[in-house]
């Protein structure tokens, strides 16, 4: 049994590493040390800066949203013709999209990626809005960049969700995935929760994001559970997002529930993999799902089950107090295990989303020291 004092340690553990890494312009790093993630992902930001707000530091997360907000208005003409565009009916590549991931300064990387990403462009502002109802802020003491850009980010949003694209972990680009939905719908519902927008962007934000759950519950299902993407009866552990935290489906409804138990029984032993057939590092299970599926059990008051969860992510950690992103001591397929260390080296460590859905899983339970 571990202690709530050892539990508390690994969360300020977790806070010094974040707040170490963190850019002097605001951004995280998704690793320092892992070659190909020394960027920032809004997706990876939207939950460490959460993760922060949580545990008081919430002058971190300020300079996150900020540094976001800073992202999209550089690109404001940019995404403003892709916005007339699309209203036009015209195609729009996609390599014209915005990138996935930028360079901590905000600039986009020169080498190749997978790109058009939608789900952390959703998730900021999600974050936005828990940080502002956290913090009791008033929504007219918010800097006018970040008023500017999550209106830009909604058009955005509105103009292309029920585009293919992505999924969370960059692959299957021409698919429809529930937990890019899901992260939208979280995104738009926020730009009308929040008010920094017009009654007018609030109300096309509203009824956006009312088609986008209309979808994920018409085709996002598929023997009562929700699945990876359209058309792939598979679930991925990501889709407990839609639920917990997202609310696109209710946690405590039966296709939640059922989302939730499929994923027990294929995916989440003690700590959760991704889907099956994963082969990225061999498909080991990651310390990130963990404290996602934690979560969602604490939402759903599987308290004991959620706090199961976390030793096992503490239980993860390096003599250092430093999480990975997956341990592949039981992965799918072990064959590809050195494949991935020879290409990009070993398991990144740390992950700072991992340190992020400790940190969560922590609060959720209760036991995370904070400043409020």
């Amino acid at each position: 049994m571990i202690t709530d004092d050892e539990l508390r340690r690994l969360a300020q553990r977790s806070v010094e590493i974040i707040a170490e890494h963190q850019d002097c312009g605001g951004a995280y790093p998704a690793s320092p040390t892992f070659p190909v993630y020394r960027y920032s992902w809004f997706r990876d930001g939207s939950f460490i800066a959460d993760a922060m707000s949580r545990a008081g530091a919430d002058e971190s997360a300020d300079r996150f949203f900020g540094w976001c907000a800073t992202v999209l208005n550089d690109r404001a003409e940019r995404v403003g013709r892709l916005v007339e565009r699309a209203r036009r009916g015209q195609p729009v590549g996609r390599d014209e999209h915005l990138p996935t991931r930028y360079t901590l300064g905000g600039v986009e990387a020169d080498e190749d990626w997978w790109d058009f990403q939608l789900d952390g462009y959703g998730a900021w502002i999600w974050a936005l809005d828990a940080h502002l109802r956290r913090h009791h802020r008033r929504r007219d003491s918010v800097a006018p960049a970040i008023r500017t850009a999550v209106a830009l980010c909604a058009e955005y949003l509105m103009a292309f969700w029920d585009q293919p694209c992505y999924d969370w972990w960059e692959e299957h680009a021409d698919g429809i995935h529930p937990s890019t939905l899901a992260s939208i719908y979280a995104g738009l519902s926020a730009v009308d929760a929040t008010e920094l927008g017009s009654d007018e962007l609030s109300e096309r934000c509203r009824s956006t994001a009312s088609m986008i759950r209309d979808r994920i519950h018409s085709d996002g299902v598929r023997d009562g559970h929700l699945v990876k993407m359209l058309g792939d009866g598979r679930v991925d552990a990501s889709l407990i997002a839609c639920s917990t935290p997202f609310r696109a489906v209710d946690p405590m409804g039966p296709i939640a529930e059922a989302t939730y138990h499929q994923i027990l029984h294929d995916l989440a032993p003690d700590g959760v993999h991704r889907y099956l057939g994963d082969t990225y590092f061999g498909g080991g299970r990651w310390v990130v799902l963990a404290g996602l599926v934690g979560w969602h059990e604490v939402t759903t008051g599987r308290i004991d089950v959620g706090r199961a969860r976390l030793e096992w992510m503490y239980n993860q950690s390096t003599p250092e107090g430093l999480l990975p992103e997956q341990v592949i001591d039981n992965c799918f397929d072990p064959t590809q295990v050195g494949v991935w260390i020879d290409k990009w080296g070993p398991v990144a460590t740390p992950l700072l989303w991992s340190h992020a859905m400790y940190l969560i899983l922590a609060d959720e339970i209760g036991i995370l020291d904070n400043h409020d």
